[in-house]
């Protein structure tokens, strides 16, 4: 059976980009739902942010703008018809939409399998977060009602610095019951058909923004590689000291010093003290949703 995979992630996290890969097959890249016998998707086309959009690092959306495609928030390089992804004057929000059949390797109709192997992204710009870790489904399910991403410049209007924000279920204003109820479902799911889960920073390393270096395209698609192929499933793993999160050691095509993040920061205690202040902040979200989640969840938050 093919091997089917879910992206959960908010704005700018990655999963366009992602899930844009030439080695598998595109069912969608928003809008799934998830039955007792596959997944589907409800749209027929992705809309993928375009800004420093090179076709080296993502050939499939650069491909995808043609005739047809919807761009926004775009310069032409004077005189052209030629685009200037590097241009962000008016916005670094660039946006381009298109069919879904605009990428080559999509599926139609757009149904797939049962997924083996879950992914949430997040783009963690303090830098605390590993590009990697497994999760337990208490810790899935803790983490699929924090909904957490940090936004960045770009990703929406006014956010100039690095502001850290949860949407339950990673879509808050769509889900009409309290987030435990979706929490439960998922993690039904995840232990009827032993799905794995993972937590995947597409954000900073060695220190937050400003600091630190944003981790690789290249890296995060590797990590997804060795995923998917099981490349990670008898490797040696630590746990997080705050998170309680599982970081292996080891992943083919990634530099073992960046997968323990604190690894990366060079003042160790600078990363202890903003750790906790990040789980805190986890902590002070989940207030609101601690009376309707079971003990399992609620064991799976950070500790301080």
């Amino acid at each position: 059976m093919e091997i089917q995979q879910f992206f959960f992630g908010l704005s700018g996290t990655g999963k366009t980009t992602l899930s844009a890969d030439c080695k598998r097959k595109l069912i969608g890249d928003d809008e799934h739902g998830w039955t007792s016998i596959g997944i589907f998707n409800f749209e027929g086309g992705c809309y993928a942010k375009c800004i420093h959009l090179h076709e080296e690092t993502e050939p499939e959306i650069y491909q995808a703008i043609h005739s047809g495609a919807l761009v926004e928030n775009v310069q032409f390089f004077k005189g052209t018809k030629q685009i200037n992804f590097d241009d962000g004057s008016l916005t670094e929000n660039t946006r381009v939409s298109y069919p879904i059949n605009y990428i080559g390797n999509a599926v139609t109709p757009s149904i797939g399998n049962i997924p083996n192997n879950i992914f949430f992204l997040t783009c963690d710009a303090y830098g605390i977060l590993p590009p990697v870790s497994k999760l337990t489904a208490g810790q899935a399910m803790y983490q699929f009602i924090s909904g957490y991403t940090a936004k960045v410049a770009g990703t929406e209007a006014g956010i100039t610095e690095p502001k850290s924000t949860f949407s339950a279920c990673f879509g808050a204003p769509f889900m009409p019951l309290h987030p435990g109820k979706y929490a439960a479902m998922l993690g039904k799911k995840i232990k009827d058909h032993n799905v794995k889960v993972w937590l995947i920073n597409t954000g900073w390393s060695g220190g937050p923004y400003g600091t630190g270096t944003r981790i690789k395209l290249k890296y995060t698609r590797s990590i997804i590689d060795a995923v998917l192929d099981g490349r990670l499933d008898d490797v040696e793993y630590e746990e997080h000291s705050v998170f309680g999160i599982f970081m292996p050691k080891t992943c083919p095509n990634v530099p073992a010093d960046i997968l323990n993040p604190k690894n990366t920061w060079r003042d160790k205690s600078a990363y202890d003290e903003k750790a906790k202040l990040l789980a805190g902040r986890f902590i002070e979200n989940f207030k609101r949703y601690g009376n309707e989640v079971s003990e399992e969840i609620m064991a799976a938050a950070p500790r301080i």
